[in-house]
């Protein structure tokens, strides 16, 4: 079946940037929506920010709003998180998700059809 696989994550001092990255493999591939969560350790898993996968609309947390952009390629079945200005409290396993419904619902739930392996961020001060 389809599969998330998240690159990208590593050591960053605060204020600089990353960019995150996720494939999904498979023949066919064609969620509704792909999100990013993170999660820090002892706190519950967070949206950050989705994608509608067709439009390429997107919707991201107050929290990263300016600092995070969420993008996909839909030809590589890729999508994409780019992290800028970052700061220690963004420090966390950033996942994955895909889902069948839209990004509110993504947002809300924290239940999406399918998660990635996670890849780790780390923002020193």
């Amino acid at each position: 079946q389809v599969q998330l696989v998240e690159s990208g994550g590593g050591l960053v001092q605060a204020g600089g940037s990353l960019r995150l990255s996720c494939a999904a493999s498979g023949r066919t591939f064609s969620p509704y929506s792909m999100g990013w969560f993170r999660q820090a350790p002892g706190k519950e898993r967070e949206f950050v920010a989705g994608i509608t996968w067709s439009t390429a609309g997107t919707y991201v947390v107050d929290s990263v709003k300016g600092r995070f952009t969420v993008s996909r390629d839909r030809a590589k079945n890729m999508v994409y998180l780019q992290m800028n200005s970052l700061k220690p409290e963004d420090t966390a396993v950033y996942y994955c998700a895909a889902g069948g419904s839209t990004i509110g619902i993504m947002m809300r739930s924290g239940n999406p059809d399918l998660w990635g392996q996670g890849t780790q961020v780390t923002v020193s001060s």
